[in-house]
């Protein structure tokens, strides 16, 4: 998540809390000699623009007086533009997020972003079949403009307009902010173009986004049905957390919308291995397909010890602990390499490949046949049984890997045949249910977990 320190004296929409930097010296009407306020003019300065495909640009340049800092410009044929000072290294995250992210250009409360029409939620559920985040709109948003802040007393004579020549970002947002907003929107008064207030975008309020209603790590567990130890430490790092919406380093908070959506995207990818664990006879957990191997693969070798002469010494003195044991100890590494890389026995990265080649060839021959007979949608045959069992064979053994394998699957079918997720889901769903081994309602959880939103909910495809 990208922090900016400073807005630009000229933005049109104000991130709260921070302060405003004379921006006088940035081209703001012309991307590329923004670009070339940095690029190539000394060690450590760079820049870059680029056009957005929906109209408008981009464009970003180290700051040649600051260099620890950049700014970062975007362009929005009908929103206007936003101007907002980065830390250096920071660019090209931004500049990622805003030309390739699907997610608005505006973020605030944590990663929650506006497209000039909506409000959402941060991007945190993969939605394999388009490659993409799952955009998720906020309830009862509430967009917060300029001109409704400025409703509210003010004194722009407390606050001041900082220079980028000395200017150091500051640890905590500024307590007078509004005063600081005053003085911008005095200072607006001096472009004939500036944006009328009223169409300034500067906050987001929300039912979800009241303090009240925020959660703590307590909180966060309970909504993935985790015990709390079982979260990433904070001591290490919060990538694997969602983004806060407030508190401290300490005390995060998040909203209950964005907890729910780590938790969904938490179980689209740790909850099939715990589906589809078992327990060792050794006692320890792991994926029920490792389990059985491990159980036939002992069951051979206990047969073949029990049949042989013990005639040795040595055969005798092994024969002194159990078969079962000897045999349990004997198959473990046989098992585990049939599937587990590297110095995998057995090609299961290969396997995948063909699996999904071989339903995306059953696709085919169903979009086919219905170009054949002059039917405009295809009726999808049911997946072959024995590429259901293989899929088994694989999931069982590889559950991590199930909803980038089913993720796949809907991606190919879509872009290479237009076939709908929703409509492979329940190709999937209905195969499964029919030649699978497993039991229907493992089949229903796990595809509950595992498939894409778009797979589940088209609401948005």
């Amino acid at each position: 998540m990208i922090h900016p320190v400073a807005n630009g004296l000229r933005t049109d929409h104000p991130v709260p809390g921070l302060p405003f930097i004379n921006d006088e010296r940035l081209p703001l009407d012309n991307p590329d000699a923004i670009e070339r306020t940095g690029r190539n003019q000394g060690e450590g300065l760079w820049g870059r623009t680029d056009p957005l495909s929906g109209g408008g640009w981009v464009a970003f340049t180290t700051e040649p007086k600051n260099p620890a800092y950049a700014w970062a410009v975007h362009h929005h044929p009908e929103h206007g533009r936003t101007v907002l000072l980065i830390r250096d290294g920071d660019m090209s995250d931004l500049h990622h997020e805003w030309l390739y992210g699907n997610s608005g250009f505006l973020y605030r409360h944590g990663g929650y972003w506006w497209d000039g029409n909506a409000w959402h939620r941060p991007g945190q559920v993969v939605d394999r079949a388009f490659e993409r985040y799952d955009a998720r709109p906020v309830h009862d948003a509430l967009t917060v403009t300029a001109a409704d802040l400025l409703a509210h007393p003010s004194v722009p004579d407390a606050a001041e307009i900082a220079k980028i020549a000395d200017f150091a970002a500051a640890a905590a947002p500024l307590a007078n902010w509004r005063d600081h907003l005053a003085l911008w929107a005095q200072q607006r008064v001096q472009h004939s173009n500036a944006r009328p207030l009223e169409q300034c975008v500067v906050d987001l309020r929300a039912p979800e986004l009241e303090p009240s209603s925020l959660v703590d790590r307590a909180g966060l567990a309970e909504i993935a049905q985790l015990a709390p130890d079982d979260l990433p430490d904070p001591k290490h790092g919060r990538r694997d957390l969602p983004p806060t919406q407030a508190g401290t380093a300490n005390r995060p908070l998040w909203s209950e919308p964005v907890a729910s959506d780590w938790a969904e995207q938490y179980r689209s990818t740790h909850g099939p291995a715990t589906l589809l664990a078992d327990t060792t006879s050794f006692g320890t957990t792991q994926p029920r397909g490792l389990v059985n191997d491990h159980r036939q693969l002992t069951e051979i070798i206990r047969h073949s010890l029990e049949d042989q002469d013990a005639t040795s010494a040595k055969r005798r003195s092994a024969r002194k602990e159990e078969p079962q044991e000897v045999a349990a100890t004997l198959a473990w590494w046989p098992a585990v390499a049939l599937t587990d890389s590297p110095g995998s026995l057995f090609p299961v990265s290969a396997l995948r490949t063909t699996l999904v080649e071989a339903v995306l060839g059953g696709l085919a021959d169903d979009v086919e046949r219905a170009r054949k007979w002059g039917k405009e949608e295809p009726s999808l045959g049911d997946i072959r049984t024995d590429v259901v069992k293989l899929l088994d064979w694989y999931i069982e053994r590889k559950p991590g890997h199930t909803a980038g394998l089913f993720g796949e699957i809907l991606l190919i079918a879509r872009t290479r045949f237009d076939l709908p997720p929703q409509k492979v889901a329940s190709l999937l769903r209905r195969s499964f249910h029919l030649d699978s081994a497993m039991d229907g309602d493992t089949i229903d959880a796990l595809l509950k977990m595992a498939l894409p939103p778009s797979a589940k909910n088209p609401r948005h495809h």
